[in-house]
């Protein structure tokens, strides 16, 4: 049995908390989310019900028909409602961790509006602020996603403030990369809300030294696997990642770096097995993927943005890697969310 959060007594509380008992958070569940982000916010939330007592939120997991969800792991996931028939929240958040079909973003769109205009805290984990922003509901705003869709995100949507971060409270918004980051981001919103005493209550009770600060950066797949241990290898990488559209030739990264290529090469070899060349082309390729994905770019444009001259050069080097053409993947992406629109738009 999990042991029950100390009570705080009554002056801890500012009056920020929500009013009366009840006060409803909706999580809305998109197809493939993550179980842990969606995890990390739920536990955070019932930890703190041990505490807060009356003042609880009371969490609602919502889906566009109000089917069960199947998340990425493959699990099931219940759901309380549709998204059409939410009663009043005090704030929703979208959990996606990958592309929304049309049929969903449309599904979801007028309860994101009709929350907005109630005024409730609206948030995203994981791809969720992508959504946010489709919906025009992060305009002004400071707003992080999954490190991977972070550029998508900045290029489809330059009147958001896009950062790396673990998470973002901006206003009546919260955004979250996901993963364990779900967790610190409902933690530190929470401390918000009801005063810093409860922090420490959720720190104990997860086992946690510190709160991860929302200003902490992501950490990508690179940093993870190299350290801080080979400081010129992430200046090159960084130097590419910067560079996806016109890819520099590997003798001026090396040189804007301060290593010989032939030093280069030894350290892409020594820590990510792999020559600079080929690596700097799956930035590129992976990027191309996302935006087939996430945009509706054509595919020469999206071949011009990730450095291949020509619609040709972009279509073989696609094909190569993924074993399928640029446009074979939008014919399948548009198949897929036409089924996904339909199953959404059947009413049960």
């Amino acid at each position: 049995m999990t042991a029950g959060l100390p009570p705080l007594p009554a002056a801890a509380l500012p009056p920020a908390a929500p009013p009366g008992p009840g006060g409803a958070i909706g999580f809305a569940l998109l197809p493939g989310f993550s179980l842990l982000s969606l995890a990390g916010a739920t536990d955070a939330l019932a930890a703190a019900a041990d505490t807060l007592g009356p003042r609880a939120w009371r969490v609602l997991h919502l889906s566009a028909d109000g089917a069960p969800v199947v998340a990425q792991c493959a699990t099931r996931v219940a759901v309380d409602r549709a998204f059409a028939d939410a009663p009043p929240l005090q704030a929703l958040v979208v959990v996606s961790d990958r592309a929304v079909p049309p049929g969903l973003q449309a599904a979801l769109r007028p309860l994101l509006a009709r929350l907005d205009a109630e005024g409730a805290m609206l948030g995203g984990i994981g791809s969720g602020a992508a959504e946010l922003a489709r919906a025009g509901l992060l305009a002004g705003h400071r707003a992080t996603l999954h490190w991977a869709e972070s550029q998508a995100l900045a290029e489809a949507h330059p009147d958001v403030v896009v950062s790396s971060h673990l998470y973002e409270i901006d206003r009546r918004r919260l955004t979250c990369a996901g993963g364990s980051a779900s967790l610190d981001a409902f933690i530190a919103w929470l401390g918000q809300r009801h005063g810093e005493r409860l922090v420490q209550a959720l720190l104990a009770h997860f086992g946690l030294e510190r709160l991860r600060d929302g200003s902490e950066p992501q950490r990508s797949p690179v940093s993870g696997r190299i350290g801080g241990g080979a400081p010129k290898l992430a200046e090159a990488v960084a130097l590419m990642e910067a560079n996806l559209g016109e890819p520099l030739p590997t003798e001026d990264i090396a040189r804007l770096v301060g290593v010989s290529r032939r030093q280069l090469e030894r350290l892409f070899k020594q820590h990510l097995d792999e020559l600079p060349s080929r690596y700097y082309a799956e930035l590129r390729l992976q990027r191309a993927r996302r935006l087939l994905q996430q945009t509706g770019q054509s595919i020469l444009q999206i071949g011009l943005a990730c450095g291949f001259a020509s619609g040709s050069h972009f279509s073989n080097a696609y094909r190569a890697r993924f074993g399928h053409t640029p446009r074979e993947a939008r014919s399948q992406r548009a198949l897929a969310w036409r089924d996904q629109g339909q199953a959404a738009a059947t009413p049960t």
